[in-house]
């Protein structure tokens, strides 16, 4: 078939669907080729264009229709007269739009418009729901109210360090080797007999402390430890009266001079004693007539006796051993757990009256061993006799 001139090529074009339909087997037979040049009027729907009038943007036709033609000659002439138009556009819907031509431009999911704002989507759509309220972890009404622990009050810390230091050489040399050699050789059942011996000799001096700070009730309870335990126990190398149901408690003078009124008192090392302060000092020196074991005489049965008895009160501390070697500041570390245990000792019984809590159970286990009066080899109040 010849091909039609270029006049009738345009008739063609024009022709009424009338026209169209009465020649059915001539058109599927013998299809008319496409115009080599498109009508201008009619609007070339690019990706770029759809993206565009989606972003709200209204771009000229006329121009995207003359840079698309201009891409299929040449793709280098057309962006730059793509890059020549200059578009008034949002970043996001510019972003957007670059994306549909090539995907790896498209902004991340949840991304923010500004640049400065690290919130989410779902971030910024709570907050305009509910507001925004900057969090104040200090302020925060839901957190628990600090617990209020007193300090120690160390004025001669620097004394202190020094004479603390001194200890723990002795200790290290002499008071935790002799410690663990008994610990290894003795068996526990006599150990434990020989912690309740001493503990026995100290329920006097608690019966008469108990007295003096108002406690009737723990008095008796103390006097009936030291009768049970001195009688059925054999002079308290066993303990019945815990089986009894009868409290442990031990009291002494520096502890009544906390309940009368003297209850803040500067810290103090004592050379191969360890930790007490001057109120503690002197309640030693108060507690020292009222001790069975300083009533002995033969300085060659009571200083044995003493002895032994700094080896069985070393014994019990050295499960507390790995706690203190392992401690940034050893001196801090004995200094406040000490003043906390003491502090409790003395205002104990108010602050469970008050529903304090928040003491951890350390400070609430009255069998803690320390240093006793007892174990002084020398005291103000002795005699100056030759024994």
């Amino acid at each position: 078939m010849a091909a039609l001139p270029e006049s009738s090529a345009a008739e063609a074009l024009t022709l009424e669907p009338a026209a169209i339909e009465s020649q059915p087997g001539q058109a599927a037979a013998d299809p008319q080729p496409m115009p080599a040049q498109a009508d201008a009027t009619v609007a070339v729907q690019t990706d770029s264009a759809i993206a565009l009038s989606a972003a709200g943007v209204s771009p000229d036709t006329t121009n995207a229709n003359e840079a698309a033609a201009e891409a299929t000659v040449e793709p280098a002439v057309a962006a730059d007269a793509l890059a020549s138009r200059s578009i008034d556009l949002d970043p996001m819907s510019l972003d957007y739009a670059l994306a549909q031509i090539d995907p790896s431009k498209a902004p991340p999911a949840g991304a923010s418009a500004d640049p400065s704002d690290p919130r989410t989507d779902a971030e910024r759509d709570f907050d305009d729901i509910y507001g925004v309220s900057a969090y104040d972890p200090v302020a925060d009404p839901t957190l628990p109210a600090p617990a209020n622990v007193p300090g120690a009050y160390d004025p001669w810390e620097k004394y202190n360090r020094k004479m603390h230091r001194f200890n723990m050489a002795v200790d290290r040399a002499v008071a935790r080797p002799l410690a663990r050699a008994y610990s290894k050789v003795v068996p526990r059942p006599i150990r434990l007999g020989v912690s309740n011996f001493f503990n026995n000799l100290g329920q006097p001096v608690s019966i008469l402390n108990a007295l003096l700070q108002g406690k009737p009730k723990q008095a008796a309870q103390s006097l009936g430890r030291f009768a049970l335990n001195s009688t059925l126990g054999i002079g308290g190398i066993f303990d019945p009266a815990t089986a009894a149901k009868l409290p442990n408690r031990s009291e002494d003078f520096g502890q009544t001079l906390g309940v009368w009124g003297w209850k803040r008192s500067r810290y103090v090392e004592l050379p191969f004693f360890g930790p007490r302060t001057v109120r503690d000092t002197f309640g030693m020196v108060g507690d020292a007539p009222l001790s069975p074991l300083r009533q002995i005489e033969r300085d060659r049965i009571r200083i044995p006796l003493q002895g032994l008895q700094l080896v069985d009160v070393r014994a019990q501390l050295l499960p507390l051993d790995s706690l203190r070697d392992g401690a940034e500041d050893e001196y801090a570390l004995v200094r406040d757990s000490w003043t906390q245990r003491r502090d409790y000792q003395i205002f104990g019984d108010r602050m469970e009256k008050n529903g304090d809590t928040q003491l951890p159970d350390y400070l609430q286990d009255d069998s803690n061993p320390s240093v006793p009066a007892d174990a002084m080899p020398i005291m103000p109040t002795d005699g100056t006799g030759v024994r």
